[in-house]
């Protein structure tokens, strides 16, 4: 093997472990023949076809990330409760959203960590990601006016100063306190 290949897979090491378990995972049963099949899958998938590098890759910050995790959770609970009493209440849900909202990190890796989040907690989910921008738009279950609409934006904002502060790199918690590009300003209302 080259060394090119050697460092790959090196560099490679957690994406092959979590293919041979996904796929030991896919298959119900653990064996060796489904661990060295796995094995065998994950190489060549890493060596077929290789993902491109993440630039600048994570950095755990631990105050943060018990910080964006609780919150997290606390979300995560507090939505979902929400959610299914506006799905039941005799006047159900008047009014969504979809907003824009500008994100002023500009990492691949953060940008997909606030987009995930945002969409696994009831209520929000991210459809569209103009990268280059550096805009989220959002659909938004049950907002009341245009000051709910404010609120959910600058949710999704702290929310991404919790990713940026639990992951991020000094300069990315340096570009927090920056405004957003005035090129880019979102736009949003409600449906």
């Amino acid at each position: 093997m080259s060394d090119d290949v050697v460092t790959r897979l090196r560099t490679q090491g957690p994406l092959l472990l979590w293919l041979v378990l996904v796929w030991n995972l896919l298959w119900g049963t653990w064996s060796w023949a489904n661990l060295l099949s796995g094995v065998v899958v994950a190489l060549a998938v890493t060596i077929l076809l290789p993902l491109p590098p993440v630039e600048g890759g994570a950095r755990v910050h631990p105050v943060g990330l018990v910080v964006f995790v609780g919150t997290f959770l606390y979300d995560l609970v507090r939505s979902a409760a929400l959610v299914a009493w506006q799905t039941i209440r005799p006047s159900g849900i008047r009014y969504s959203a979809i907003i824009a909202v500008q994100m002023r990190t500009d990492s691949d890796l953060l940008l997909t960590i606030v987009s995930e989040t945002l969409t696994l907690v009831p209520g929000s989910v991210v459809i569209d990601m103009d990268r280059e921008r550096r805009v989220l738009a959002l659909h938004i279950l049950a907002v009341e006016d245009e000051e709910d609409v404010e609120q959910r934006r600058r949710s999704v904002l702290e929310e991404e100063e919790r990713v940026v502060r639990a992951f991020g790199t000094p300069e990315q918690i340096a570009a927090l306190d920056l405004p957003p590009e005035p090129s880019a300003q979102p736009a949003g209302g409600t449906s």
